[in-house]
């Protein structure tokens, strides 16, 4: 039962198909293409693919970003099964949503922390956790040890940073500096003052879950640019690749799971 798991972000399509709908389930594929070139798909990297049994994407792009996959999918590659979209709840997979309003809150932000809790308890006792997200824009998110999502920041990631002070400074341009405990020159002072504004915003949401939980958290960070802030974090972290596969991968066996005990109690009630 081959599972495809999708995560469109602001700038890229990133999927993964698998064996199963589990955790741990054997890599059979991956890729990744530009939201601008979600077209070649069919013609490319899935053309060779098996038929997925199961699908299940998060996306936080634009809807037409999601109805051009369905169109690849559907018209393209004929695959006979329907699309299903991760929809922030106020609780799964053992994650408590405590967001304001929950499904305001952003899908690849409530997969991540799912995929982070799942790999922290299969480590042991369960301990407050900070997951730290670092792409286009920067998310860090706190879950108490019962798993429950205190709150998190949203700030913007390196480029968007650097593209601001660009636009709102005269002479300054995007650099390519190096990150330095003492910046002597602009491209390094522009560099050197994104990574560590990011990696002030994490420090400082450490201590408020530390302070909170009174137990030291664990740390996961993840996305594209994540291996831009490891050298200059305060804390122990842990890089992971691939947390939102991982995060689809543990909601998709739940989700099957529970559709399983649905359709077992019919029977059982219709017998």
């Amino acid at each position: 039962m081959t599972f495809l798991a999708i995560d469109i972000g602001n700038t890229r399509l990133k999927w993964a198909m698998y064996e199963a709908p589990r955790p741990g389930a054997a890599l059979v594929a991956q890729g990744a293409e530009f939201l601008e070139q979600i077209e070649r798909l069919a013609e490319g990297s899935w053309s060779c693919l098996p038929t997925p049994s199961y699908m299940l994407g998060c996306a936080v792009a634009s809807e037409s970003a999601r109805r051009r996959v369905h169109e690849q999918i559907d018209q393209m590659l004929g695959w006979n099964f329907t699309p299903q979209w991760v929809v922030p709840s106020a609780q799964e997979a053992g994650v408590v949503n405590g967001y304001d309003q929950p499904l305001r809150l952003g899908a690849d932000r409530w997969v991540a922390m799912i995929g982070a809790r799942h790999r922290i308890l299969q480590r042991g006792s369960p301990r407050p956790l900070l997951v730290v997200m670092v792409g286009t824009a920067v998310t860090v998110d706190a879950l108490d040890a019962d798993g429950r999502f205190l709150g998190g920041l949203i700030l913007p990631g390196h480029g968007i940073m650097l593209r601001a002070l660009e636009t709102g400074t005269a002479g300054l341009h995007v650099p390519t500096g190096i990150v330095t405990p003492f910046p002597t020159n602009t491209s390094d002072a522009l560099t050197s003052g994104g990574t560590y504004a990011i990696a002030g915003a994490v420090e400082r949401t450490y201590q408020h879950l530390y302070l909170h939980c009174r137990m030291e958290p664990a740390c996961i960070m993840a996305g594209g640019a994540g291996w831009k802030m490891v050298p200059s974090m305060t804390r122990p972290f842990e890089l992971v690749d691939n947390l939102i596969f991982e995060g689809l991968l543990v909601m998709a066996e739940q989700r099957r799971a529970q559709q399983q005990a649905q359709t077992d109690t019919h029977i059982n009630t219709a017998a």
